[in-house]
């Protein structure tokens, strides 16, 4: 399997996810409608529930990476650490968001949640936001802004071809 591949193509999801909910959350923050909250929690909730694979595969991807010539392991590491932080954000973000998602469905049927869980959910996905667009920029200057891609290979190197 190429881990590197899946990366790429898998670590938009979260990404996209945890925008679009939280525009929709800050949205639902202020015209207080109950479709607005349900769709911004379960798009919370799918982007809390899609970070593990791109996580796990970004790890395969980093060792896939370890001894190629044009990635900057000092960018890999930086990326990864930030990586390591947005797991944890927005699982906590899935968790909560999947909860008051419940909560709407299964006990309060006709409104929203209450305003403490609202709370709750604007904050972690605040600054879940601020971590994966942190970690998405880190994650684009590892080939991006590749100082190794700035000149020829070294010695000894394949040439790239297309």
């Amino acid at each position: 399997m190429n881990w590197p591949y899946t990366h790429t193509l898998i670590n938009h999801f979260p990404i996209v996810l945890t925008v679009v909910g939280s525009a929709v959350l800050l949205l639902a923050l202020f015209v207080r409608r109950r479709g607005l909250w349900l769709y911004a929690l379960a798009t919370l909730t799918l982007a809390g529930l899609s970070v593990y694979p791109v996580f796990f595969t970004g790890d395969e991807a980093s060792d896939a990476l370890r001894n190629t010539w044009y990635v900057v392991r000092a960018a890999v590491e930086e990326h990864d650490q930030s990586a390591g932080y947005a797991l944890v954000c927005l699982l906590l973000l899935g968790v909560a968001s999947a909860y008051a998602w419940w909560r709407m469905i299964r006990r309060d049927v006709m409104g929203l949640p209450p305003v403490w869980l609202r709370t709750v959910v604007a904050v972690l996905a605040a600054f879940g936001l601020s971590i994966v667009a942190r970690t998405a920029y880190l994650g684009g200057k590892i080939i991006h802004d590749s100082p190794a891609l700035q000149a020829s290979p070294p010695n000894g190197a394949p040439p790239v071809s297309r």
